[in-house]
């Protein structure tokens, strides 16, 4: 029985997987539980799938670039553990924050997030301060389209959802790019599960994919969403 699932989308991501690949798995093999590490290549340009390969972790290569949230849903739905967590190939967030996780769903969480706007949360390398500004307005923004309040990191890369939570609402999830998190957690409050928030220690890439006009097309995604709420496009 494969206690935890660790997917990582990728997009061009050769000279950084190698290492982020090399820590998960060490880490994972110091566990006492069965684990498996899932690498999906959004129609990587480089050798992304073949440094997986290498690794030898299950790798997932699509030749389409779809986007983040198409290849977080095709890693979970292809897992088979207990706990599924998606992260970063950039190991922002490392993954042995899985352990402040795992409590969480003893007590029956489906959902948990990691969050770097929560007491205990820790920015190793902080972002530019107009990003950060940027981000404040963008988060509430966020909470009052999609009525998620209370929860100011939406868009950290390090989330988990129990077997159940996962195969009840990836398949559901109809935004592929930048506003996929979003998306996840209003068909999770929707499916009555409850939402627990983890502070997680976060390392800024400066060399980030995400620019100033991903954050606007995130943003009107975010408003797709909320259309999709008043059609009832999510409901059962």
């Amino acid at each position: 029985m494969i206690r935890l699932s660790v997917i990582i989308p990728a997009y061009n991501e050769e000279k950084r997987l190698p290492g982020t690949l090399q820590e998960v798995g060490g880490y994972l093999a110091g566990q006492l539980y069965e684990s498996e590490i899932i690498v999906v290549s959004d129609g990587s340009k480089d050798g992304t799938a073949e440094a997986a390969k290498k690794a030898g972790v299950m790798v997932i290569d699509r030749k389409e670039n779809r986007g983040k949230g198409y290849s977080v849903r095709e890693g979970m739905l292809a897992s088979s553990g207990e706990i599924r967590l998606f992260m970063d190939a950039d190991n922002a967030t490392s993954v042995d924050h899985i352990e402040k996780m795992f409590p969480e769903f003893e007590k029956g969480a489906g959902v948990v997030i990691g969050s770097r706007d929560i007491a205990g949360a820790v920015i190793a390398v902080p972002q530019f301060w107009l990003r950060r500004r940027l981000g404040d307005v963008f988060n509430l923004i966020v909470q009052v389209v999609s009525g998620l309040w209370g929860i100011w990191d939406t868009q950290c890369g390090f989330k988990a959802f129990s077997a159940k939570a996962a195969k009840d609402i990836f398949p559901s999830v109809r935004i592929d790019r930048w506003a996929f998190d979003v998306e996840l957690l209003v068909l999770a409050g929707k499916r009555g599960y409850g939402i627990k928030q983890v502070p997680v220690r976060w390392v800024n890439d400066p060399d980030s994919k995400v620019k100033f006009s991903g954050m606007v097309r995130m943003l009107l995604e975010v408003f797709q969403i909320r259309l999709n709420m008043i059609l009832g496009v999510y409901d059962r």
